[in-house]
């Protein structure tokens, strides 16, 4: 599920970055005391053995198939790779997961630093990572060129693109390339695309028909770069392209057939989500209407999705108001063939789980274990079986910090973004108050787009309602953005 995405370029020494530095202090990250981002010297060095020398003892031969991988152009840490084939009634999607546990040994150092730190923190301009960048950036990622432990899928699919057979098994595998979504984009566009990189096309788009078909959402929501322009910063929108939509679906793909053999197993770890409540719907469209964005009451909310464009602002807008509705998600254990109550993700609109970020997130090693011992008809092993219990917990203590560490930096980014322009009028509408009658509420401004704190009179803020707004305060570091009535 999307997040905000925002990045930050300019030389480290900007007030922006600084800023950004001393965020990483505050916070206490799971470091060592000396750096956040640092790693215990015990878990350095089983890291080091590790890569030398991981368990490879169950690990088949995939390495004639082309993999290829398709990441931001600057990524190391490479969870997956796919190849796709063309079948007489279908397709053959193959996905190349990094097997993580080959590494990781229940119970030692690098295990416990994985449950002390439990996601990948992203900032701006930078990360705290889950693994060691020996392993996640090297020894484990699924570089180019080299031969890594892999969790391999295979899924087969109709030709409507439904899902027939499922199987999962450990390999060794070789990724060809390194791509990005702009490259793929225009390679696809162009008709240069190889056939396993251009059937990324047809299955991508046979599997949006697929969400269409349940019901299920997938947000376009466009990433922020924020832009050093000399002494002030200016905001950039990247929209995502085609392509990025059509390599999710892969990964949907995969976690859906995860959750389904962990169900008929009868054990497992399922991401799930409630229907939203009618009053965050109510709240969206009253967004919606300040927006200037046409939303009949005929028309679902999954319609209305699918027919915005998330490259103009007030879409952009808009689609990031649409994340409220995520909230509520997380990760519930069942055991005993018995399936939580509720089941299902409400935005895939089907039965889900986490299992294609293991560098990235801790869940999804276990998520692994429990397929692969599935398939095989094996029982789960007795480490991922103590584990259980506690993942939910763990997750979400994880999820709190990084919802924390997004929303300190999107603080941050956008004081530094308007630092300049305190007594400026904007133009803005209300999307959040405490309460009916309460002067403090959340606004969005339009130009730039960014959402912040208002404090308007004893006489309350009007929810939904477009309005002049005052810039109060901004400052990166001190001062947080403030708004008031104009």
């Amino acid at each position: 599920m999307p997040r905000r995405h925002l990045h930050v370029t300019g030389p480290a020494d900007t007030p922006l970055r600084t800023a950004l530095r001393s965020l990483r202090a505050e916070l206490k990250l799971p470091g060592t005391p000396d750096s956040p981002d640092a790693f215990p010297s015990d878990v350095l060095a089983e890291a080091e053995d590790a890569a030398r020398a991981p368990d490879l003892s169950a690990h088949q031969d995939a390495t004639e198939l082309p993999f290829f991988t398709i990441d931001p152009p600057t990524s190391t840490d490479l969870d997956q790779a796919m190849h796709l084939e063309r079948r007489p009634h279908g397709y053959r999607v193959r996905y190349a997961i990094a097997d993580v546990a080959a590494f990781v040994r229940p119970g030692g150092a690098l295990d416990a630093e994985a449950h002390r730190r439990v996601t990948t923190l992203y900032f701006p301009d930078g990360k705290v990572p889950l693994h060691p960048p020996l392993l996640s950036e090297g020894a484990a990622s699924l570089l180019p060129g080299e031969t890594r432990p892999a969790v391999l899928w295979q899924i087969d699919l109709d030709e409507e693109g439904g899902a027939v057979t499922t199987d999962v098994r450990r390999a060794l595998v070789r990724s060809r390339a390194k791509l990005d979504y702009e490259g793929v984009q225009q390679r696809i566009d162009a008709g240069t695309a190889e056939e396993p990189l251009a059937l990324l096309r047809d299955v991508g788009r046979l599997r949006e028909e697929q969400e269409v078909a349940r019901g299920g959402i997938s947000l376009n929501v466009p990433e922020q770069e924020i832009v050093e322009r000399g002494s002030t910063y200016g905001l950039a929108y990247r929209a995502p392209l085609p392509a990025d939509g059509w390599n999710a679906q892969i990964s949907l793909l995969t976690g859906m057939a995860a959750a389904r053999l962990m169900a008929d197993a009868g054990t497992g770890i399922l991401r799930t989500l409630p229907i939203a409540p009618d009053g965050a719907v109510a709240l969206l469209r009253r967004s919606a209407q300040a927006l200037r964005i046409d939303w009949p009451h005929h028309v679902p909310y999954a319609q209305l999705i699918r027919a915005l464009d998330p490259r103009k602002s007030s879409h952009a807008a808009f689609l990031q108001e649409c994340t409220t509705l995520l909230r509520g998600a997380g990760y519930t254990v069942f055991d005993n063939g018995e399936l939580p109550t509720p089941a299902v993700h409400a935005a895939v609109a089907d039965l889900y789980t986490h299992c294609t970020a293991p560098l990235r997130r801790l869940v999804d090693r276990y998520a692994a274990e429990l397929c692969v011992a599935a398939v095989a008809g094996r029982e789960t092993p007795q480490w991922v079986r103590e584990a259980l219990p506690a993942l939910p917990r763990e997750m979400a203590d994880g999820t709190r910090r990084a919802n924390t560490v997004e929303r300190e930096s999107v603080d941050l980014v956008e004081a530094a973004l308007l630092k300049d322009r305190v007594g400026q009028i904007f133009d803005g509408y209300v999307v959040d108050v405490k309460d009916p009658a309460s002067a403090v509420g959340t606004v969005h401004i339009e130009d730039p787009a960014i959402v912040a704190r208002i404090e308007g009179t004893t006489a309350g803020l009007p929810l939904g309602e477009r309005m002049r707004v005052r810039l109060m305060q901004a400052e990166p570091g001190s001062a947080k953005v403030l708004f008031a009535p104009a």
